[in-house]
């Protein structure tokens, strides 16, 4: 065994000649014999003209290879303890989005042609530690019940007065010559500017480097602006800031108490709703929460605890947008680029249809998915709901959730 179970490491080097760039993750490194190997294998294939993208280790190890911009290689490993082959096809797929996540953080803070003209490995290779904080807290997916690193929407929250919001920050955006601006609270954008909506999800502008200025406005909630060299920082925090959001100090506290329900008070969730994760997909932006359900018999099987419920979310999504649903950002995707990725099984390219509903029951929860034109909708139920009642829990929550809040 490499690593121990449960642990993933990272490692990036050059695409033509393996020069390691850097390491991270996982307290016990790599030897660099075994870097060098797994390097060496994925070359050699090259050269017979096969793509290696993943294989898994004897121990239940995965390894996962993927070359960016035919300059950077970025090879995600991880240790065993996975239990059966559905769980081994999860955890590639999680791996996969890794490394697409980390080549986007370094485009961000290096930019694409820093990174794809390699001209001074040694000068690269102290440029990219400005990006091991980020990676590292992808690595780490510090923040619980932030979705968006697996699918690539926005985490929101929907706040109980969005109009007030909505009115400061355009207002506060304009006034710090900017389209691009955002409200963050705990974590999920809880107001945006119409173009901020529109960034992709994967990193800024790959080419032309901007500011990102970010003041604190109450614990928990900050707002960012994107612009240029105007205005300072220090003329935007003492000027702008408290003319736009001082009286919006109260608005602010009703948003910070939707907390991690993500949902105003004005959504009536079903009781026996576990956990929901809510997907606009012309929007690209999503809610997600988890609750303890109201009523739960003594006699009735255990409930996950929240962190689990949160990767079981993280699972079934996965589970059901490599099999049935469509993950919009493919849509784009060459058949290449696809089978790069490796997040499509076979048998899903086959359908002649598009499923809309899909179900699984494990020995934990059930859980149902439901898509429509606008909006993709998973959930987890406790395992006393019936299996036959899934699709009416589904459709009436999300109605609940649209009629309520137009998401």
């Amino acid at each position: 065994m490499m690593l121990q179970g449960g642990s993933t490491q990272l490692l990036c080097l050059t695409a033509s000649s393996g020069v390691p760039l850097f390491t991270r993750g996982a307290s016990k490194q790599l030897p660099f014999s075994v870097i060098g190997s797994l390097n060496g294998v994925h070359m050699f294939g090259g050269g017979q003209g096969v793509s290696l993208s993943s294989c898994e280790t004897e121990g239940g190890g995965k390894v996962v290879w993927r070359v960016f911009q035919d300059s950077v290689m970025l090879i995600a490993v991880t240790g065993g303890g996975q239990g059966d082959a559905g769980s081994s096809k999860e955890e590639e797929v999680r791996l996969q989005r890794l490394l697409e996540n980390v080549w986007n953080c370094m485009v961000l803070v290096l930019g694409q042609d820093e990174l794809a003209n390699v001209r001074n490995v040694e000068r690269l290779k102290r440029d990219l530690r400005s990006c091991f904080s980020l990676i590292d807290q992808l690595l780490e997916e510090r923040q619980e019940g932030i979705l968006g690193n697996l699918t690539h929407c926005a985490d929101s929250l929907l706040p109980p007065n969005p109009s007030l919001l909505q009115q400061a920050m355009d207002g506060f955006a304009q006034s710090a010559d900017s389209e691009f601006g955002c409200l963050m609270v705990n974590g999920r954008i809880a107001a945006a500017t119409e173009k901020w909506w529109r960034l992709a999800p994967q990193e800024g502008s790959p080419t032309v480097a901007h500011r990102l200025l970010r003041f604190q406005l109450l614990p928990g909630a900050d707002v960012c602006v994107l612009c240029g060299p105007t205005p300072s920082l220090h003329s935007a925090e003492s000027g702008l800031v408290v003319r736009f959001w001082t009286p919006l100090v109260e608005t602010l506290r009703d948003c910070l108490a939707v907390g991690e329900r993500c949902l105003p008070g004005s959504v009536s969730l079903r009781p026996d709703v576990q956990a929901l994760l809510l997907i606009n997909r012309e929007t690209r932006r999503s809610v997600s929460c988890v609750r303890r359900p109201t009523h739960h018999p003594p006699g009735d099987p255990p409930l996950p605890s929240k962190a689990r419920c949160w990767e079981l979310m993280k699972l079934f999504y996965i589970f059901s947008t490599t099999r049935y649903f469509t993950q919009e950002e493919s849509v784009c995707l060459t058949p290449e680029e696809r089978a790069e990725g490796g997040n499509i099984e076979d048998f899903a390219l086959g359908f002649s249809h598009q499923p809309l509903q899909c179900y699984l029951v494990t020995d934990e929860c059930k859980s149902f998915g439901l898509q429509t034109a606008q909006h993709q909708l998973f959930l987890l139920t406790p395992l006393s709901v019936p299996t036959f009642a899934l699709r009416t829990v589904a459709t009436q929550t999300l109605s609940d959730v649209v009629t309520a809040t137009g998401f």
